[in-house]
């Protein structure tokens, strides 16, 4: 049985689902990620494109895009985040919190080169990204 999670922008008008379970979650470190999300660190899940769905709301969607490689969308009502597509990645990151039902695992930190909040958790901390995702791969000490 697959499983489903639903998730909402701050004022509701944006609604979506996720299902299965998602590719990666872990936490992003990079100055891009901690101006977004107007804090240190940005915790994402990241999902397959096929399996996020906007079931409410997909015409109060904005987006704006600083970068090619993330595609920041957002509610127009409320300002709310909501997810960020990165189509380099061929991956949908929906940002932890909009996903209240979906228990949050990290399992790495990245852009770690660049952070402003150390996390002593003893996760892999990677100076950009994985090689995977087209990083160098390399690690940094906590």
């Amino acid at each position: 049985m697959t499983t489903t999670h639903s998730g909402s922008c701050f004022c509701g008008t944006v609604q979506l689902e996720v299902t299965g379970a998602p590719e990666a979650m872990g936490y992003c470190h990079c100055e891009s990620c901690r101006s977004w999300s107007a804090g240190p660190v940005n915790a994402f899940t990241l999902w397959k494109p096929e399996n996020v769905k906007v079931t409410k709301g997909a015409d109060s969607i904005g987006q704006f895009a600083k970068n090619p490689s993330s595609e920041r969308k957002f509610c127009t009502k409320c300002g709310g985040h909501v997810m960020t597509d990165h189509p380099g990645f061929g991956l949908v990151d929906v940002y932890a919190a909009t996903i209240p039902g979906v228990a949050f695992e990290a399992g790495v930190h990245v852009n770690y080169s660049e952070t402003v909040l150390r996390m002593h958790d003893g996760l892999p901390k990677l100076k950009d990204f994985p090689k995977e995702l087209g990083g160098s791969g390399e690690a940094v000490p906590e």
